[in-house]
């Protein structure tokens, strides 16, 4: 893959995810060879971090440094021998932000999980929101914003291979097991979960296992993964992820919601786009289909993410989880 068709690849996530186009277009514009990715995205970065030292203000401070904090978050998304470095630094951009900016979020960590409680004053339920084979808690930030503005505490989090964990832990396919851990340690009763890519599949394996969900989003999630026909760059991102072939092989031979969907009895919403090419993940109409009180939302136009497709998706998204947890 050239540098070019790398950046093309990236550009409705990059953007959905809140980095600003035009400064996209000109890193990215720059990079002569795909290897040039995580040292031009790490020196974006930390132009951010040098403007939120000189900022004159507080307000200014915590904005470019959750600015940074996504600019080191994608410069894991692509060849970076410093991933883990970057993956660090923009855990601690996003806590430096989060200080300034909302002094009341709490990090909140134990076995497996670590990520940041945000919550406005008597939050009526608690929502969870689940990143996806390579992405992390700094990813989803307008996820995070729709669901504050609603009146809901948000717990955005790295579970075991993503963010800033991804350095010394490998995925696994019983996420359940750790979203019960996040649920204690919340101390949550009302608890929703809002899963995106990978995380759609960890979000729909929990609320069939984990009985304390009361409501579930899944965001161009795998109702079923087929590994002789994903695409190398994935096969070569799970191996990596999963710690050998011989352990992706057989994650990706356990990701099947089969048997699992008709388990899940809290209400359930599944998005997909139509236009979502991931080669080796089946569509989430079966699960929606199989679960008892699953609905479907198809966006023809949608992409991977759906984040060419941020106004069709995350207000009523937003909305229906709101309402499913009052």
């Amino acid at each position: 893959m050239s540098a070019a068709d790398l950046a093309a690849a990236n550009l409705s996530r990059a953007t959905g995810a809140g980095l600003d186009l035009h400064e996209y277009l000109r890193v990215t514009g720059e990079l002569a060879d795909p290897d040039q990715w995580g040292e031009s995205f790490m020196r974006a970065a930390r132009e951010h971090v040098a403007r939120a030292e000189q900022a004159a203000t507080a307000i200014s401070t915590g904005e470019h440094l959750r600015v940074a904090a996504r600019w080191f978050h994608f410069a894991t998304l692509g060849p970076n021998r410093q991933s883990a470095l970057a993956a660090a630094e923009a855990d601690t951009a996003m806590g430096r932000s989060l200080e300034l900016l909302e002094p009341q979020a709490r990090r909140v960590e134990g076995p497996g999980f670590t990520g940041w409680l945000r919550s406005p004053a008597d939050a009526r339920a608690t929502v969870v929101v689940v990143p996806g084979l390579d992405s992390g808690k700094e990813e989803f930030h307008d996820v995070v914003t729709a669901l504050l503005r609603r009146g809901l505490a948000v717990f955005a989090m790295d579970g075991p291979g993503q963010g800033a964990l991804a350095a010394t832990s490998t995925v696994r396919a019983d996420y359940h097991r750790v979203i019960g851990r996040v649920i204690d340690a919340l101390g949550a009763r009302n608890v929703g979960l809002v899963g995106l890519s990978l995380g759609g599949y960890y979000v729909a394996e929990s609320a069939a296992r984990e009985s304390r969900v009361a409501a579930a989003v899944t965001v161009s999630g795998p109702f079923r993964l087929h590994w002789d026909v994903l695409p190398p760059p994935v096969r070569d991102l799970l191996i990596q992820r999963a710690g050998g072939e011989e352990a992706a092989r057989r994650f990706a031979g356990q990701v099947d919601l089969s048997a699992l969907a008709p388990q899940i009895t809290c209400p359930l919403l599944v998005i997909d786009g139509g236009r979502d090419v991931i080669l080796g993940v089946t569509n989430g109409e079966p699960l929606a289909r199989l679960a008892p009180h699953g609905r479907y939302v198809s966006l023809p136009h949608g992409d991977h993410l759906l984040g060419n497709a941020r106004p069709d998706w995350l207000a009523p998204a937003a909305d229906w989880i709101s309402e499913a947890l009052a």
